[in-house]
């Protein structure tokens, strides 16, 4: 029996790992969720799994919930206090994170730092401070396992393998709603670019998709994840997501990570792992998909994934900047502030004024973060 604390649990993540807690109920236990406005969703999911302790990271929000919270015998905390204390149970085995946003990486911390095992699905904390998290880890000699599915299929392609017989990481991307579109970018709507061929996301997601920063902060990621630089992550563009990421090593063999485009898939590796369990999901058929297609991205066309590079290339407190610059803009674009191609142009402006720290502890990255976001608004 594995007991969980799940961060972001009213979410799309959140809510795939609580299905998977739902088929395997005898494997998995639900010791806290924390959400941070969406009390309803909150409230059915505690009735459901009879956590001991809920966090709900609106003050507001979690004093008017709290007496309705305490009929069921759970306790309610709040703010980022809250969250430190759920990712923080002495009971809890695994912390899985799918919260929005650098929100989550003060709990993350603070999980590896109790020694829990730590599934991260968002991508914020990984770009911000990789490197540092997995050194806390490797100190504390904990686990740091990717949720995400492109770094999922990057995480089992090289299980067991040497790294020196690695030559390239792949991620593949679906190409977002605009692979070939044949207007003007700049004149693309908000209601355009959340129009994904593929996915049902959220806002925040389903833009970086659109620009294929989504693509750019994974490049981070991997490079983080794996210990390689930057110009060892490739990207593919792969509309039909099957191919999930590939390895080539250097003898030439290309190992690929195959499976039906679901996230259930990459979180319940995460949560079993090192085994694997059966799910309800549907079968890949190989022979029903007759062809698949793969081309590179356009980065003329698409500069936030070579803003990705240059971030992880140049390294320190740069990924920070771009994923707070990112989160800006993204919000301003959604309230229809600017337009799109405003987008890389003012990312761009926010890195190059940026005051490099090589070596960042974790209040250089915060303290990077937040001017980020005060320089991205300025521009504005």
């Amino acid at each position: 029996m594995k007991n969980l604390t799940i961060l972001g649990s009213t979410g799309s993540v959140g809510e795939n790992v609580l299905r998977i807690v739902r088929i395997h109920p005898e494997r998995f236990t639900v010791k806290a969720l924390a959400a941070n406005r969406n009390v309803e969703k909150l409230y059915e999911q505690a009735r459901e799994f009879s956590p001991r302790y809920v966090c709900i990271y609106d003050p507001q929000k979690a004093k008017q919930a709290a007496p309705k919270f305490k009929r069921l015998g759970v306790r309610v905390v709040t703010g980022g206090d809250g969250l430190l204390e759920v990712a923080t149970l002495s009971s809890v085995r695994e912390v899985i994170c799918a919260m929005v946003g650098a929100v989550g990486l003060k709990p993350i911390f603070a999980a590896v730092q109790a020694k829990k095992t730590v599934a991260i699905a968002n991508k914020e904390p990984l770009v911000m401070a990789g490197k540092l998290l997995l050194e806390t880890a490797a100190k504390r000699g904990v686990a740091v396992l990717p949720i995400d599915s492109e770094h999922s299929a990057l995480w089992q392609c090289l299980d067991k393998q040497d790294p020196s017989f690695v030559k390239k990481l792949i991620i593949t991307s679906s190409g977002g709603p605009f692979r070939n579109f044949k207007g003007a970018l700049s004149k693309v709507t908000p209601a355009q670019a959340l129009n994904h061929p593929k996915w049902k996301m959220g806002p925040k997601i389903t833009i970086d998709s659109a620009t294929l920063m989504n693509k750019g902060l994974e490049v981070i990621e991997a490079a983080n994840l794996f210990n390689v630089l930057a110009e060892k992550v490739g990207v593919v563009i792969h509309p039909e997501a099957i191919v999930h990421a590939l390895v080539e090593f250097v003898d030439g063999s290309h190992f690929a990570h195959l499976g039906v485009a679901d996230m259930r898939l990459p979180i319940q590796y995460a949560m079993s792992y090192p085994e694997r369990l059966e799910n309800h999901l549907p079968h890949l058929d190989l022979a029903s998909l007759k062809t698949l297609h793969f081309e590179k991205p356009n980065l003329r066309r698409f500069p936030c994934l070579e803003l990705g590079y240059t971030a992880s290339r140049i390294g320190g407190t740069l990924p920070a900047v771009l994923n707070a610059a990112n989160e800006v803009v993204v919000e301003a674009f959604l309230n229809h502030r600017i337009g799109f191609l405003d987008i890389p142009e003012i990312i761009s402006k926010v890195m190059s004024q940026h005051r490099l720290i090589r070596k960042p502890s974790l209040p250089d990255i915060f303290a990077a973060d937040a001017w980020a976001r005060e320089r991205a608004e300025e521009l504005l």
